[in-house]
């Protein structure tokens, strides 16, 4: 598999967990993104980046508005098929299997069930990321009992899904509803 040279100029309030972008001279995958506003519309995304070179970790703060290079690296639409400490296994259509350490998977563990569709992301053959779907549909495994009566869903309570990750919910949303998730964010976007 070769390396697509590609890069899209990208702002850094657009780039999100899985991408890989050029950062002082070299390629990083980005592990979380933090976005926040500050005063006076100065808006700031915090990165937690790993060098694709040498595994070094960093973080870095960018102003939300400047521009980088976002590498367009090899994808392949696999599922996720198990735990094998320290990585997990996803499988593509023809059952090859590619491993993703725990560190690059990022915001993915949140979400994380058996069969879950990604893109696992290639960087000179081997796999360095997986790339989740915008909204994911996920059971509410715990909560405080549905409250009726509130059905703005303005005021959120905590929630957990099965694999620990907490969310808030409308009061309304009860133990064992399916809601969708929007994994950009991590916020709840509706019942299912």
């Amino acid at each position: 598999m070769a390396l697509t040279e590609d890069t899209v100029m990208k702002i850094a309030q657009e780039i999100r967990a899985g991408n890989v972008i050029m950062h002082s001279g070299q390629p990083w995958v980005v592990l979380k993104t933090e976005y926040s506003r500050g005063g006076r519309n100065a808006a700031t995304v915090r990165m937690k980046l790993k060098s694709l070179l040498n595994n070094q970790g960093t973080e870095t703060v960018f102003k939300a508005d400047d521009k980088m290079d976002q590498i367009v690296l090899d994808k392949k639409d696999c599922t996720y098929s198990y735990f094998a400490d320290p990585m997990y296994v996803w499988m593509d259509a023809e059952y090859n299997q590619y491993e993703v350490e725990k560190e690059n998977m990022g915001d993915a563990l949140n979400y994380l069930e058996d069969g879950m569709p990604a893109e696992v992301v290639f960087y000179e053959g081997k796999a360095i990321s997986v790339e989740i779907p915008t909204s994911v549909e996920r059971e509410i495994t715990w909560t405080e009992p549905a409250v009726k009566g509130d059905t703005s869903g303005k005021v959120l309570k905590p929630a957990k899904l099965a694999t620990g990750y907490e969310i808030g919910v409308p009061i309304f949303v009860a133990q064992g509803d399916k809601v969708e998730i929007d994994t950009r964010t991590g916020e709840y976007r509706r019942r299912v």
